[in-house]
């Protein structure tokens, strides 16, 4: 709120130069929480996936969150009015990544009853084919 009363300060100055700053300002910080909520997200899918390959199953309580959380992340990266993605299906893949390390330490305490501790949980799957089948899920969905 307070980047807005600045920037109409000064747009009412005719600082259109200091004007600019603030707006870039204000575009880093709407595509930083865009950012953050594709991530958040990206744990929950990653979490079930983690859970489908690990217990080679699934149930319809891990198939309902995977495409709840694909449905969103293409929704908070898609631009309305401009068109276009926030995030290049490269920065999607980048997020997913940051992402795989929380999904891996949730999983590691829902799978097999909380049997296994992250590491040995991350080598019962395989983390690439993993993030893999997230980014393909998000972005098969765009194109449909």
């Amino acid at each position: 709120m307070e980047e807005l009363l600045t920037l109409k300060d000064l747009l009412v100055k005719g600082d259109v130069q200091g004007a600019l700053v603030i707006v870039e300002e204000l575009t880093e910080m709407s595509r930083n929480d865009i950012i953050k909520t594709i991530r958040s997200y990206a744990v929950i899918l990653l979490l079930h996936l983690i859970k489908q390959k690990a217990e080679k199953r699934s149930t319809r309580s891990w198939d309902v969150p995977i495409r709840n959380s694909v449905r969103e992340i293409q929704r908070e990266n898609k631009r309305r009015k401009a068109g276009g993605y926030y995030l290049s299906p490269e920065e999607l893949r980048e997020t997913l990544e940051e992402a795989y390390l929380n999904a891996i330490d949730e999983a590691s305490l829902e799978v097999a009853e909380g049997r296994y501790e992250p590491d040995e949980l991350e080598k019962l799957v395989n983390r690439k084919e993993i993030i893999n089948c997230g980014l393909d899920l998000i972005l098969l969905g765009e194109s449909s």
